[in-house]
C-alpha cells in the first residue's frame, strides 16, 4: 500500500527557508527514484526536484541552485531544502515516486508553502 506523508509547509517572507520532509512506505520507497512536486492555485501540477535511490539529483530550471533534495534511506523520507524563496514558489508541495516509473495514482495530501513578497 503506497503511503506518503507531506510536512514542514508554511508561510515565510520572500527570501526565507523551509525544509520540506516526506514520509513514505517502505515498500516503495527504497529502490524508486523519488521527487517533489508542485501546484500553484489555477495551473498544472510540476516536478521540482528528483532523486534516485543512489542520490542522483536533478531541478526543475525554476528551483536549481536554490532548492536541495536529498534522502534518507533508513527512513524512508524525502527532504526539500528551499531557500532564498520566491513569492512564485507558492504551491502545495507533494511527493511521489519519478521518472522512470512517473508518479503512483495515489498522492498525499501535501503541504502548503505560502511566501509572501
Amino acid at each position: 500500500q503506497v503511503q506518503l506523508v507531506e510536512s514542514g509547509g508554511g508561510l515565510v517572507q520572500a527570501g526565507g527557508s523551509l525544509r520540506l520532509s516526506c514520509a513514505a512506505s517502505g515498500s516503495i520507497f527504497s529502490s524508486n527514484a523519488m521527487g517533489w512536486y508542485r501546484q500553484a492555485p489555477g495551473k498544472q501540477r510540476e516536478l521540482v526536484a528528483g532523486i534516485t535511490s543512489g542520490g542522483i539529483t536533478n531541478y526543475a530550471d525554476s528551483v536549481k541552485g536554490r532548492f536541495a533534495i536529498s534522502r534518507d534511506n533508513a527512513k524512508n523520507t524525502v527532504y526539500l531544502q528551499m531557500n532564498s524563496l520566491k513569492p512564485e514558489d507558492t504551491a502545495v508541495y507533494y511527493c511521489n515516486r519519478v521518472a522512470p516509473y512517473g508518479p503512483y495514482d495515489y498522492w498525499g495530501q501535501g503541504t502548503q508553502v505560502t511566501v509572501s513578497s
